[in-house]
This record gives C-alpha cells, sequence and structure tokens, in this order.
C-alpha cells in the first residue's frame, strides 16, 4: 500500500528479484486497501495476502487508520502488517505500535540500503515465515 509511483516501482522490483515465488498487489491509497483486504466491491474475490507493506501517509485513509482496522477485525487480526514509511515521527512509530504492527521501518534513501532490505524482507516474510492460515 504505497501511493509514490516510484517508492511502488523499487518495492516491485526488490520483492521482483530472486526465487521467491509471490503475487504483488499495489494499492495507492487507504480506502482501495480496506476494499481490497476486507473483499468489498470490486475486490470481492481478492487473495489474502501473506503480508502487508503498509505506507503510512496514504490518501483517502491515513495508514494508522487501515491499520487500526485490520487489527480491529477477527478476520484480519493475525495478518502482518510492516509499515513501510519515510516518516521517522516518534508519534507515527509509537502509533504504529499502539496498533500492533508487526514492525517499523523507515525507507533507506540509499538504493542498495533499500535494495538490501527488500531481499532480507522478501525471505523472511515470503518465504521463512509460518503463517496460521497456510
Amino acid at each position: 500500500m504505497e501511493d509514490d509511483p516510484a517508492h511502488a516501482a523499487l518495492i516491485k522490483r526488490g520483492l521482483g528479484e530472486g526465487d521467491v515465488p509471490h503475487q504483488i498487489i499495489h494499492l495507492t491509497n487507504g480506502e482501495a486497501a480496506l476494499d481490497f483486504l476486507f473483499r468489498r466491491g470490486e475486490h470481492d474475490a481478492a487473495p489474502r495476502p501473506h503480508v502487508v507493506l503498509l505506507d503510512l501517509h496514504l490518501p483517502r485513509v491515513h495508514g494508522l487508520e487501515v491499520l487500526r482496522r485490520i487489527r480491529d477485525s477477527s478476520e484480519l487480526r493475525l495478518l502482518p502488517v510492516v509499515v513501510l514509511t519515510t516518516s521517522e515521527a516518534e508519534q507515527d512509530v509509537a502509533g504504529a505500535y499502539e496498533y500492533r504492527a508487526n514492525s517499523y521501518v523507515v525507507k533507506p534513501l540509499d538504493f542498495q540500503r533499500f535494495r538490501r532490505f527488500m531481499q532480507a524482507f522478501r525471505y523472511y516474510w515470503l518465504e521463512w515465515n509460518h503463517y496460521p492460515w497456510i
């Protein structure tokens, strides 16, 4: 869930490298993210994601509100959510953990560091981690 097209392209590129099979679904605002996660409207047959990468500063519905709704849902409360944002603001970090984010990562500005982060993320969350619903 990322509204910046350049950041989304870097994330897709980072997740697309390697041999871990996965489908990447990109949503550009908080309203679309909630519709997808709760399978509403055009997303009524959406697959259940293994993990959510969530930017905080999304249009329509702020990322912290998306996270709150995920955690308030009995259906989605176990879904891993990694906040990936440019914000280092203490209130954003605290708010994300208050709503039980699984991790909070400030986007590395250096391309090589970002690439290394995406590689580690891909293997940890998409290959090694076990989910209760799979």
